[in-house]
């Protein structure tokens, strides 16, 4: 089994192809499958497998073991959550924190009969006017 160094870039063009996705579900679902095994049922020749398969494996998502003549494939998935804790769990952890604080700050304030729940929101999470002119559009920042 030969374990490569990760490359975002060979990682998402990897997966960009419906092709290449549907080979990784099918190893998800079965593991350690040959050639023969992961082109049965496909609608595209062996070597076109192959050559997605070459791919998925410089892409590290897919490893190799021989046994006799046979070639086994095994799906890793440690690039696909590298790409998640990377991509989307760090732009995912703000929204956490601000729910966090609203939570804290509904649950702290003192609630009288009048207060509307605005007043009790952190500045964070408090809504902005929609911006009505193209140079309100510019002034907003990101």
């Amino acid at each position: 089994m030969h374990i490569k160094i990760m490359n975002d870039d060979a990682v998402f063009r990897a997966l960009a192809d419906k092709s290449r996705r549907l080979l990784l579900d099918r190893l998800r679902r079965r593991n350690g499958q040959t050639l023969s095994e992961l082109s049965d049922g496909l609608e595209m020749t062996r070597q076109a497998v192959t050559k997605h398969l070459v791919l998925l494996e410089e892409a590290n998502l897919v490893s190799t073991v021989r046994r006799g003549r046979e070639k086994h494939h095994y799906l890793n998935a440690a690039p696909i959550n590298d790409i998640a804790e990377r991509w989307i769990m760090r732009y995912e952890q703000d929204r956490v924190n601000a729910l966090a604080d609203l939570k804290r700050a509904l649950e702290d304030a003192p609630v009288e009969p009048e207060t509307s729940v605005t007043e009790l929101l952190p500045p964070l999470v408090t809504k902005r006017p929609a911006p009505t002119t193209a140079a309100d559009v510019g002034a907003l920042k990101v």
